[in-house]
This record gives C-alpha cells, structure tokens and sequence, in this order.
C-alpha cells in the first residue's frame, strides 16, 4: 500500500496513572502509523492498548513525550478521529434514528448521513428501536455506523468485537473493512483474536509491559522472522537473535530473526502472525524490533528459552 504520510507518530509517549500499583501503564513508546493502513494492536490484558488509544483519540493527556494524530495534536485532530471504547457508550433511552441524528448534530459538515444509514440497515436494524433494547453485536453495529458516519481520517477501535459470536464479528469486520477501503481511512484496531486479524490488518503493533514490541507492516516483520527445527544442543542458534526456543526430544524447535545463513540441514518456514505474536507475548524479554519508521526499538542478543522433557 502506498504511503500518503502518517497518521499516528509517538515519540518517547509514556503515561503514568498516580494510582496504579506499577505506576507507568506506557513508558517509552516510539512508533509511526502510516495513513491508509489498518493497524492490529495486539497485547496481553493491561499491556497498555486501551491508555493507547485514549492518548490518540486526545481523551488523555501524556505524562511524558508526544503523541501527533493525522500531523497536530490530538485534540486538534478530534473532529476527524473516530473513537470506539471497548463498552461502546450510547445513550439507552434513545433510538437508532435518534443516535444517528445525534451524530449528524455534533458532525456539521461531515456527517456521512447516507453511509451511517447503509451500516445500520445492513443489520436489519429497527430505526424505531431503543438502544438499550438492542443487543450487543447491534449495538457495535450502532457504535460503528457512529464512527464511520463522521468520516474520520483515523479511526480507534478498542476491542469492538470482543462480545459479540464468530458470526458477527465476521460479518461487522467485513462491514469494517469494507467503508474502510471506500473512504481510505486508517484504522487502528485492538484485539485479543489474533487469527481474525490476519486477513484483514497489514501493520502491527504489539504492546507488553507498557512498550511497543513489534511494530511495522506485518509482511516486512513476518519476513524477519524464521521458524526453524533443528537438532536439539545445536550451537548455531547464539548467532541469531532467537525469539523463543523449545527442546523436545532430540530437537529444537525456534523462531529466530537470522543474522545470515542458515544450514543446510534445519528445517525453515514462516511464521504465521499468530505464531509471531504467541512467540513475543510468551517472551517478553524477547529483543523489540521497530519497522515502523519511529526510532529503533531497544535490541540485544539475548536468547531466551524454554525446555520441555
């Protein structure tokens, strides 16, 4: 995809919340979104996504660093951001028709009455109905018709589908994807499904302990990395910068980032995006790698690794 500028950069970002056992929930982080990609935000619970997307979406403000959203501040941006909280607030008392009236009300200008209906209608929604009467995959249906209906030039999705079947969350990613591929608009997407995000997300960015991980397109990070099986007490792994390592039997199995050839005799393949990101959140003292642009992420030639009988 071609790159037509950024639309989301931070700069050593960090945010500490004064009542917070840990203290920092972000420390540190430097990455660069480009526009017009649809971006997975992937981490374990309380890695930091969701104070994420709040510092873009300008609903925060960070204790350390910057954050630039579509090239200003963030709350200079607001009026082309789209923000989905995970408990996707609307009003109950209110219909769907009357959500959306509301959302043409605060949007004078860019309101995309047309498009917001065609996402509702999509879903056989009652314009008469309550929201508080709808169910859960409807009312991300409502929510997403909301922030599309703006026509954000970003839009932050914090685990949207997370309540909602198989079923629904393919059927509102599709919707998802496709208003995104009309308009252009670039999405950042936080998910615990890794596998359903494959086939819809080109760049990635993985959060553990409060700092990016991994971040790039998704293709440039999947070729960086190597599934490799070779014989177990091989000492040709120190040389590359291993991920994650598992022995068993008389074999050890590895994702490494290679620092040159491999031998002839392992066995190599490429990893899946689960595979990659499964491999980094089970190591986190795994070596970061930054391919977004931002400032290199911290990197070492420690191994780490784990041995099974």
């Amino acid at each position: 995809m071609t790159d037509t500028g950024t639309a989301l950069e931070a700069a050593a970002l960090g945010k500490r919340y004064a009542r917070r056992t840990k203290g920092w929930a972000l420390r540190e982080c430097t990455f660069r979104l480009p526009a017009g990609r649809v971006c997975a935000l992937v981490g374990p619970n309380g890695a930091g996504k969701s104070t994420l997307l709040t510092l873009a979406a300008g609903l925060l403000a960070p204790t350390e660093g910057r954050v630039s959203v579509l090239g200003t501040d963030p709350a200079s941006a607001r009026t082309r951001v789209g923000y989905v909280a995970q408990d996707k607030p609307l009003y109950p008392q209110l219909t769907v028709a009357e959500t959306l009236r509301m959302g043409a009300d605060l949007n004078p200008g860019r309101w995309d009455a047309a498009g917001a209906e065609r996402i509702v209608a999509a879903g056989d929604l009652d314009p008469g109905a309550r929201i508080r009467a709808l169910s859960g995959g409807q009312r991300t249906r409502v929510a997403l018709a909301l922030a599309l209906g703006k026509r954000p030039g970003l839009l932050l999705l914090d685990e949207p589908m997370a309540d909602l079947d198989p079923l629904a969350r393919h059927d509102l990613m599709g919707v998802l994807m496709g208003e995104a591929a009309r308009h252009g608009t670039t999405i950042m997407l936080s998910s615990h499904v890794v596998a359903e995000l494959e086939d819809s997300c080109d760049h990635l960015l993985l959060v553990g302990g409060g700092r990016i991980r991994l971040a790039g397109d998704i293709d440039d990070l999947l070729a960086a990395h190597t599934l490799v099986t070779a014989p177990a007490g091989t000492a040709g792994l120190a040389r590359h910068t291993v991920v994650e390592s598992r022995t068993t039997g008389r074999q050890v199995t590895a994702l490494i980032r290679p620092a040159g050839a491999l031998p002839g005799d392992w066995r190599t393949g490429p990893p899946s995006l689960e595979e990659l990101v499964l491999a980094h959140l089970r190591n986190p003292s795994a070596p970061a790698l930054d391919g977004s642009g931002g400032s290199p992420a911290p990197q070492d030639n420690r191994t780490t690794q784990e041995s099974r009988a």
